[in-house]
């Protein structure tokens, strides 16, 4: 059995439920011991494969950006230094994001808000995460 398994965007066309057993397969793989690495644009894919499901450790996390490595750590790791909550206001026809080192903090600064219209907080996510450091929506 191989030790490293080299994925390149493999669940591309793949209708959900089919997805989601290819993902399921992979999880197993790592647990058993194999090494993934795998690219893909699917964030929420990376985020539900390396986030606590490694053999023992969570999975590491490369963001790539015109072909350079511009950040990698856990998703643990990326959310703590980026911002673990998100504050999200609609402006007419954008949005804008700022990003608060807890859910916590960015509930506070809404509750603080005079005018909470079209203003919304959540937890950060790895396409967040990726957008604030590429400067770009994902195509």
């Amino acid at each position: 059995q191989p030790k490293i398994l080299f994925l390149d965007e493999p669940t591309v066309g793949l209708d959900p439920q089919t997805r989601r057993r290819l993902w399921e397969i992979i999880r197993d793989l790592n647990r058993q011991g194999m090494t993934i690495l795998l690219t893909t644009h699917y964030m929420e894919e990376v985020e539900f494969l390396c986030d606590r499901y490694g053999a023992g450790k969570p999975g590491r996390i490369g963001i790539m950006d015109s072909g350079k490595l511009i950040e990698l750590g856990t998703f643990e790791q990326l959310r703590h230094q980026h911002g673990e909550g998100l504050l999200i206001k609609q402006l007419s026809e954008r949005f804008e994001y700022k990003f608060f080192p807890t859910l916590e903090l960015a509930s506070g600064y809404l509750e603080s808000l005079p005018d909470k219209t079209g203003v919304m907080v959540r937890p950060s996510n790895l396409e967040d995460i990726f957008v604030e450091l590429t400067g770009r929506q994902l195509d």
